[in-house]
């Protein structure tokens, strides 16, 4: 079993929160372009390509400073999804005013 490094967390948490917002910045951003494009799924398709291949890359140079990093990375990607999932839901109509 692996011991608990905190300095490793510590640089994955940071790197994926870094990471993560890049990742679903791009994807806002992708999101808003194609909506005006004549062909928004090949525009869709190349940006989440791109996205994921550099998501993957980061997380494997984050993953050569042991599981304790790799560990962080996932979690703060997860937390920033869980956000940004939060940030663009529409309002709930609670139906009636």
């Amino acid at each position: 079993m692996t011991e608990f490094d905190s300095g490793s967390l510590i640089l994955g948490l940071l790197a994926g929160v870094l990471t993560s917002t890049l990742f679903f910045l791009g994807l806002a951003y992708v999101m808003r372009f194609a909506l005006k494009s004549s062909q928004p799924a090949a525009l869709l398709f190349l940006s989440s390509a791109a996205r994921i291949a550099l998501l993957l890359a980061a997380g494997w140079f984050v993953a050569q400073s042991g599981v304790w990093a790799l560990l962080g990375f996932a979690l703060a990607f997860l937390v920033v999804r869980f956000i940004a999932v939060k940030i663009a839901r529409p309002p709930a109509n609670n139906g009636g005013a």
